[in-house]
């Protein structure tokens, strides 16, 4: 079995969990790849071993069986933006708070790991979104978000006014703090703590939140996952800012962008007694009472 392993550098406490799982990756005889950047880390703090190396997901081969992301929510992200259009199954140990993609409890590794190599598990396939803008390369061609597409203000305690186009027709033109245009993945996020609702993964669709809207009578909007929009932005400072899930970037105001439906998925792994359902309850104390206690 061939399993690729992303990470970022993390603190002394969850290092007994990494090297726990490395030392049973070993005894299993699991054939590792480790990420460039992760094998430097881990070389001079943790542990090291006998691993091939890769940098981007066309070093890695084409069988590799999934990939297993150590961290918390922003790592696998982050190791989303590696394995891109690859297809590879992917699946994360939470090594830091919520873990709501990275669902899988650093205090449950041996029994999961198990799991994983036995082929018990099934796969939700994600919706990703992609932005453009005419002329430019954004994030290197990394532009695209398992969470959300966000835009905000920069430099300026002013609001920003947002205008947004539905298949070609003004939608709305929002002045607030910025926009969130979040996947069903996403919608348990930044747009929820921004008032946004919840939607199920197979639901097709995904959701406009304004951040701290101007006029109270702006609410959320779910919308189709067929539809395309086009974003007009007016600030005082002649820019904004651009976020991608984890990178950003400052951009002027005279760029139009286009948010639109990615043309590939990602396959989440979800162990067999673990459902989107669950996690939230799990994760997110839906239904708690405390009454009931």
């Amino acid at each position: 079995m061939k399993v690729a392993v992303y990470g970022i550098e993390f603190q002394s406490s969850v290092i007994p969990y990494v090297e726990q799982l490395f030392k049973l990756l070993k005894e299993r005889r699991v054939e590792l790849w480790v990420y460039k950047r992760f094998d430097t880390f881990l070389s001079s703090s943790v542990t090291s071993g006998a691993w091939h190396v890769f940098d981007n997901k066309d070093e890695l081969p084409k069988d590799i069986d999934f990939m297993l992301s150590l961290g918390g929510d922003g790592t696998m992200l982050s190791a989303v933006s590696i394995i891109r259009n690859s297809e590879i199954p992917i699946t994360g140990i939470n090594l830091g708070r919520l873990g709501f993609l990275a669902s899988i409890n650093k205090n449950d590794i041996a029994t999961a790991l198990d799991r994983l190599l036995e082929g018990d598990y099934g796969i939700e396939k994600r919706t990703l979104l992609s932005v453009k803008a005419e002329g430019k390369n954004l994030f290197n061609g990394d532009s695209f978000a398992l969470n959300d597409i966000t835009v905000l203000k920069r430099r300026s305690s002013a609001m920003i006014t947002t205008s947004v186009y539905l298949n070609g027709e003004l939608l709305n033109a929002y002045w607030a703090d910025g926009i969130i245009i979040a996947t069903p993945t996403g919608s348990t996020a930044y747009s929820l703590s921004c008032g946004g609702p919840i939607i199920l993964p197979d639901s097709n669709n995904f959701v406009i939140t304004p951040i701290s809207p101007h006029n109270l009578n702006v609410r959320p909007l779910v919308i189709s996952d067929r539809d395309v929009l086009t974003l007009e932005i007016e600030s005082r400072s002649n820019e904004f800012l651009l976020s991608c899930d984890s990178k950003t970037t400052d951009l002027h105001t005279d760029t139009k962008l286009t948010v639109a439906k990615a043309d590939f998925l990602v396959n989440l792994i979800r162990l067999k007694d673990e459902n989107f359902l669950s996690i939230l309850r799990q994760k997110l104390l839906w239904g708690i009472d405390s009454r009931n206690y």
